[in-house]
């Protein structure tokens, strides 16, 4: 019964918000409210919910303050020279302008992190998305696809999680997948130049002239990273390659640009996330204390400090909300038991006769089960489990290891990520939207990712 009302209780939640009947956030709460009543645990909810915002409550930490850090540093135009490059390659053209969103997220995703790759990469790329009038579906789409992709780094999480709950070297499991990772990576750079080529049939090949921006129109502003309009002044703006003025993304005479303190903010950002990748402290505690440095030495004033943190409250409040919100359905779905039974019940589905390919069988299963379940829950529940069966056939647990780490491309689309929710959020996307469209590519790179793993001998 736990079996069938968890699967329920996940499909009920997807159907209504890809129908945009609910909110995230109510559905979020709502709907697994309801359903540990419908198992008979009603009185337990509040245990549930406490212990599902107490697991999460580090991670909204972090995303507040992540959120507040890149803004500041978004204000201050420290990446002002990032969309400066990605103009130059970009020239106006939506197919390069969704090839240059797969590579920016693709690098910035080296640091390991999901929240910093989509904000640094949003914050680049959707004043450009809006100025060409192109669908930041596409942007959100292509952008968690290509980190789902490097989220498999031996400091991402998922590798790690792999290696500790299997008692293996992250390294035996990662670089053999380098080949397969590698094919994956490709691919979303081949879906970007498709889906760059159909947007550019849908808004037309614009040349730079007839892209620019008229005296009299909107500027966006880099500010709480989703931009603000006010009125341009003539000249004002991130100028065109070649020189052209009026192809506005950022402007460049706002009041908040610190140019002096320029190599400071990117001294500090970078010794952040070289911290960050050493573990020094915990990820919530480095950003914290990035944000204090930050906003005190750029805005030495309080009342600049107060002005800054003001502008960037509104996605604050969306992002955390969203994920205590998520904190309700992941206390309930674990909490009740339902995660156990569904997991249990796929394993046990598994025909005798599948033993001996246990590697492919857990590649399968990763892309579902880490989509409805937290890393946590698939790495240290699912896969020793998968793992002793293998091992009973013969199957190695490293190829199991690394079989596990082809759903990861689609795992970043999960609603039970919280980084997702700072992805569209900060594109103006419905999450609905953003699942509907980016399900099924996201699928199909995991799909490569693993037939590569499986055609090489990897797995």
């Amino acid at each position: 019964m736990l079996t069938v009302l968890g699967f329920a209780m996940i499909a009920t939640f997807l159907v209504l918000i890809m129908m945009k009947k609910m909110s995230p956030i109510a559905a979020l709460v709502l709907i697994p409210a309801l359903f540990c009543v419908l198992v008979g645990q009603g009185a337990r909810l509040g245990d549930y919910v406490l212990e599902g915002v107490g697991n999460l409550a580090p991670t909204a930490a972090m995303l507040m303050f992540a959120i507040v850090y890149f803004g500041v540093m978004i204000d201050v135009g420290l990446f002002d020279p990032v969309v400066r490059a990605i103009l130059r390659f970009c020239k106006a053209d939506p197919l390069r302008v969704v090839v240059g969103t797969a590579v920016l997220a693709a690098i910035v995703s080296l640091d390991g992190d999901g929240s910093t790759t989509f904000m640094i990469t949003v914050s680049a790329m959707y004043p450009l998305y809006k100025r060409l009038k192109m669908s930041t579906v596409v942007l959100t789409g292509v952008a968690a696809t290509a980190n789902g992709v490097m989220n498999t780094l031996p400091w991402g999480g998922p590798t790690a999680r792999a290696a500790t709950a299997l008692k293996l070297d992250a390294g035996d499991i990662f670089v053999p997948m380098i080949p397969a990772l590698g094919a994956g990576l490709v691919f979303v750079l081949a879906l970007a130049y498709v889906l760059g080529r159909r947007e550019r049939g849908r808004v037309g090949h614009l040349t730079l002239d007839e892209a620019q921006e008229p005296r009299s129109e909107t500027v966006l502003v880099a500010a709480g990273g989703g931009g603000e309009e006010r009125p341009a002044a003539a000249g004002h703006g991130a100028t065109a390659p070649g020189g052209d003025q009026g192809f506005q993304v950022l402007d460049p005479d706002r009041p908040t640009l610190r140019p002096r303190l320029y190599w400071f903010n990117a001294a500090l950002t970078l010794a952040l996330l070289t911290a960050m990748i050493m573990e020094v402290l915990p990820i919530p505690v480095l950003f914290l204390i990035g944000a204090a440095l930050a906003l005190t030495v750029n805005f030495p004033r309080v009342a600049d400090q107060k002005a800054r943190i003001a502008a960037h409250a509104d996605n604050v409040l969306n992002v955390t909300g969203m994920v205590f919100a998520a904190a309700v359905f992941t206390g309930v779905l674990t909490g009740t038991g339902m995660v156990a039974h569904m997991a249990d019940w796929l394993v046990d589905a598994i025909p005798e006769a599948m033993g001996p390919h246990m590697a492919l069988v857990t590649g399968l299963l990763s892309l579902p089960l880490t989509y409805f379940m937290s890393n946590d829950g698939f790495y240290f529940g699912v896969l020793p489990v998968l793992a002793e069966a293998g091992a009973a056939h013969g199957v190695p647990p490293l190829e199991i290891a690394r079989a596990s780490l082809a759903g990861q491309a689609l795992h970043m689309s999960s609603p039970l990520v919280p980084a997702v929710y700072v992805l569209v959020g900060m594109a103006k996307v419905e999450f609905g939207d953003h699942t509907r469209f980016t399900v099924k590519w996201a699928a199909l790179t995991s799909l490569v990712v693993l037939g590569t793993g499986v055609l090489l001998g990897i797995v």
